[in-house]
């Protein structure tokens, strides 16, 4: 991973943590997890899109499945000229168009509602489908939580899209092993996505879902498949700041004075920019 990329990923951590602050509620673990692989599809070269005109017909499109990591996308979206500095400023506040979850109705180039987890696969099937009947050369990414994946309506997705021949869909499974209230082994015990997710039909990879380089390259590869691909993001639920990682009572928990100063010491916030 460069020295750019991972400065321009801290930077986005940074402003998560300030904004999510300073509206009193975020879900910042969620999206720390997820900031590499955001920052990829939109920064990297990957979708294809125009931040001016961000309804074109061909345009590939993202799903953020695990709607509560919105602070994320958001902050990707300032990066990638979608979305204005003030109004990503303006999160939570009255009349602001940024709330806790993407919404498709008030925000240009956010493709789906979510917040109600497990949706997000099924509205991308959907996508991707659509864009095969329409001749579209555009491609559909899901960014999906590994703790939503206890829902029956994903596993019902799993076994539709390879049954269409998706190969211009693109799952990524952030996979921090962590949900709400414990890991994922303790709630549900699912281990080995691979194990499970490739006898569908899939075709799998696996990456570390932190280093850009590597997802970069994994999502750059050609898919020789008619299948879709499913892509396991190994990943660390509240990466960047040591007290929040791999600690599920961070998953819906902002800091107290003493465990604020551990963030601002380790993004490199000052007192006057968690004034502004």
């Amino acid at each position: 991973m460069s020295k750019q990329d991972n400065v321009i990923c801290k930077k986005l951590r940074k402003k998560i943590f300030i904004t999510g602050f300073a509206g009193g509620m975020a879900h910042l673990a969620s999206c720390y997890s997820a900031v590499e692989i955001i920052y990829s599809l939109y920064m990297k070269d990957i979708m294809k899109y125009d931040p001016n005109q961000p309804t074109l017909p061909d345009r590939d499109r993202f799903i953020l499945s695990k709607g509560h990591a919105g602070l994320a996308l958001f902050a990707v979206m300032v990066e990638a000229g979608m979305l204005a500095e003030d109004e990503f400023d303006g999160y939570l506040k009255k009349n602001s168009r940024i709330g806790g979850e993407p919404c498709m109705r008030d925000i240009p180039g956010i493709e789906a509602t979510t917040g109600s987890l497990g949706h997000g696969l099924s509205m991308g099937i959907g996508m991707a489908l659509g864009q095969k009947l329409n001749g579209y050369h555009a491609k559909t990414f899901v960014l999906l939580g590994d703790g939503e994946c206890q829902e029956g309506t994903v596993w019902e997705a799993l076994l539709l899209a390879p049954a269409f021949h998706l190969n211009n869909l693109v799952v990524i499974l952030d996979a921090n092993q962590i949900q709400k209230m414990d890991t994922i082994e303790n709630i549900i015990g699912i281990s080995n996505w691979r194990k499970r997710i490739e006898p569908l039909g899939w075709n799998v990879k696996e990456v570390d879902g932190h280093d850009v380089d590597a997802i970069v390259s994994c999502l750059k590869e050609d898919n020789l498949h008619e299948n879709p691909v499913f892509i396991i993001a190994h990943t660390v639920k509240g990466k960047g700041v040591s007290i929040m990682e791999g600690n599920p009572i961070w998953h819906f928990k902002l800091p107290n004075r003493k465990e604020k100063k551990i963030f601002m010491q380790e993004l490199d916030i000052t007192e006057g920019e968690m004034t502004v």
